[in-house]
């Protein structure tokens, strides 16, 4: 358990003893697919607060901040073990976590892995050939807004499962692939309750982010942009933008994935991460500018 400034705690695990260090957020969701990083070097995952096995966060105060809250704890981390620079792997709306930490941290980053991140001005609006319009999201808002109408008739734990039935199948391109993603946490309280506070805080302080090129151009560290063609939950199209604003940045593309790429294409996602992490560009990674 690791102390934030404002007197937290985050639940860290730290795999391997490599020289160069990797640190990736929610452990709880990514631990099992991402340890093997630590073969060749230190990989550190930890729970964000108020999720995972982190404290469960009941002062307003230190909730209020939203995503700038994950900002201040990645430089938590960083400074409880001790590391000049360190490698950080985001996926999904972590990494604007991420890429805010490298504006106000430039020097503390060595390089930048974001999958499926969320793109840098939410609010636009991108052409049918920059996002999904399969009509999956539409139904899967259908089938939720069903869901919450039953909330009320329904244990907290199975309504926990339903809902992850409907996100797993909305998180892949291909609906016989949701049963590889075993995201369903429901035996964690932090977890189970986890959707009144994302709604709350951290919903609206994702939207209230803009960051300018002239913002960006402090981000020198290499970032290698992981993104489905496929992506529902967060358009391809901001992928393509963030390679394109910021100065040092590659997209690698994978067709026929969406939110979770390592899922339906595992060798591709993986030797990327690894070659990138290594030092060099993955074949396939491309400039947009």
């Amino acid at each position: 358990m690791i102390g934030t400034g404002d007197g937290l705690r985050l639940f860290a695990q730290r795999v391997g003893e490599g020289l160069d260090t990797v640190v990736i957020p929610n452990r709880i969701y990514l631990f099992e697919d991402f340890q093997g990083l630590a073969q060749s070097r230190t990989a550190i995952f930890y729970d964000p607060r108020n999720r995972g096995l982190s404290d469960t966060v009941t002062d307003e105060e230190k909730l209020v901040r939203g995503i700038h809250h994950d900002v201040d704890d990645l430089e938590a981390i960083r400074r409880h073990y001790g590391l000049d620079r360190m490698a950080i792997l985001a996926h999904s709306y972590i990494g604007t976590a991420a890429i805010l930490f490298a504006v106000a941290h430039p020097h503390r980053l060595s390089r930048l892995v974001l999958m499926g991140p969320m793109p840098p001005d939410p609010s636009t609006e991108y052409p049918a050939h920059l996002r999904s319009a399969d009509g999956t999201l539409e139904a899967f808002y259908q089938r939720f807004s069903e869901l919450r109408r039953r909330a009320a008739g329904l244990a907290p734990g199975d309504l926990c499962q339903e809902s992850w039935a409907l996100l797993r199948t909305l998180y892949v391109a291909a609906p016989e692939d949701s049963d590889r993603l075993h995201w369903a946490p429901c035996d964690v309280p932090n977890e189970v309750n986890f959707m009144q506070p994302f709604l709350k805080y951290i919903m609206p302080s994702l939207s209230a982010v803009r960051l300018t090129s002239e913002t960006l151009a402090h981000v020198t560290a290499p970032v290698l942009i992981i993104h489905g063609r496929k992506d529902r939950s967060s358009p391809y199209g901001g992928g393509r933008d963030w390679a394109r604003l910021l100065p040092n940045a590659r997209l690698l593309t994978i067709d026929e994935a969406a939110h979770v790429p390592w899922i339906e294409a595992p060798e591709t996602v993986y030797g990327a991460i690894d070659t990138f992490l290594d030092g060099a560009w993955p074949p396939g990674a491309e400039q947009c500018r």
